[in-house]
């Protein structure tokens, strides 16, 4: 835990404290901004109070008092609900307003994790309660130099894993066979594991009216059989198989056959445009150090896509925060799903993927890179950029 940098950060915010409170191990973001064990168990209700000028206190139950011993501070004990009330009171002490995760009308519901009769609670106590949203942004998605480097070697992975399946599907045709979507994400996964990496979900294989389902899952039965004149979705993320890891998110799009239909093209470099413009935004607003909400850029992109008579078609956000898990809590680029007005921060990594979806005609698009921020305001993208579609 990084007491001083948090202290700071909650004075720089005007905030008396941070108040971390869990119950069965509900809460991912208190255990890794605490880093705490989330497999220790937790059948009772702890807090943890970290004030922005005193040292923290801890509140545990009387008979789990082991936890939070791994973090400094007094340590206050509860055991009727009662005594609870009057220990956490005491706690937060004369503090007016304090953070905690959750989130004003639900907006951002990665932060909506602290239950509403616990926020009655403390507001009980005449205490005021302000979302925690830009203070998990700046600890949980910022990235150092060792997660940079980790995030750009599962890149070459990832990058050759696509490369591969595109070759892939080529030389099974070439020799008779018409491989599945199934067939071909295995294939992958298999790459992807062998060379060290790992991931919580599979790649996604869509080929046609499949790749206008945003997250279709190719099943072993059912799935679609490849052939001449297909439009091939391929969207693939991991990270290394190693603590603190970063992970590669991107997706790629193919057509098997020697020449592209014109709509296909046309309709797939609205969706490269209108990434391009979103990522040359963020870097004018970086090199101008011009402060960047997740809402506003996901507000530039759309624009471009509704303004080529495609917005109804995009049907999802244009992007989401990276880490240690492929949707991180940090910021998002949202103002479609959810309302996300943090700001992109120096240190982090989040995806551009605007998509164009039309199930009626059977086809769908979407194009994805992973633009990292480093910590001196340089915009970065680690890998290759689809510009055109693959001809397999």
């Amino acid at each position: 835990m990084e007491l001083e940098r948090i202290q700071s950060a909650l004075k720089q915010s005007n905030l008396d404290g941070w108040l971390f409170y869990d119950h069965h191990n509900r809460d991912g973001i208190a255990a890794r901004i605490l880093g705490r064990d989330k497999s220790k168990m937790a059948t009772r209700r702890w807090y943890y109070f970290i004030p922005a000028n005193s040292s923290p206190i801890k509140l545990v139950h009387k008979i789990e008092q082991g936890q939070l011993n791994e973090l400094p501070g007094e340590k206050l004990v509860y055991l009727p609900w009662q005594e609870q009330h009057s220990q956490l009171k005491k706690m937060l002490g004369n503090s007016k307003r304090i953070a905690m995760q959750y989130s004003p009308n639900n907006d951002i519901p990665y932060i909506s994790i602290v239950d509403g009769g616990a926020l009655e609670l403390i507001r009980s106590f005449g205490v005021e309660v302000i979302s925690s949203a830009n203070l998990v942004s700046e600890f949980e998605s910022f990235i150092d130099e060792e997660g940079m480097q980790s995030h750009i070697q599962a890149g070459k992975v990832m990058q050759m894993v696509k490369d591969e399946a595109f070759k892939e599907i080529r030389r099974r045709l070439d020799k008779g066979i018409n491989p599945t979507e199934y067939e071909i994400q295995q294939y992958m996964v298999d790459i992807i594991l062998k060379n060290g990496l790992e991931y919580d979900d599979p790649p996604i294989v869509a080929v046609n009216e499949h790749a206008a389902d945003p997250h279709f899952e190719p099943q072993k039965e059912g799935s679609a059989i490849m052939k001449e004149g297909d439009l091939v979705l391929l969207d693939l993320w991991a990270k290394l198989s190693k603590p603190r890891s970063i992970y590669y998110d991107i997706t790629w799009m193919g057509y098997i056959g020697n020449e592209i239909p014109e709509k296909i093209d046309k309709i797939f470099k609205i969706a490269t445009g209108a990434r391009d413009a979103a990522l040359s935004f963020v870097k004018e607003k970086f090199a101008k150090n011009e402060p960047l909400r997740g809402s506003e850029l996901d507000d530039h992109c759309r624009k471009y896509i509704a303004d080529r008579g495609y917005g109804d078609a995009f049907i999802h956000r244009t992007g989401h925060n990276i880490g240690e898990e492929v949707h991180g809590n940090g910021t998002h680029i949202d103002n479609l799903e959810t309302r996300d007005d943090r700001f992109l921060i120096k240190g982090s990594c989040f995806s551009i993927e605007p998509g164009i979806y039309l199930p009626d005609e059977k086809i769908g698009f979407r194009t994805e890179l992973d633009v990292f921020i480093e910590q001196n305001g340089k915009v970065d993208v680690f890998g290759a950029i689809q510009d055109e579609i693959v001809k397999i």
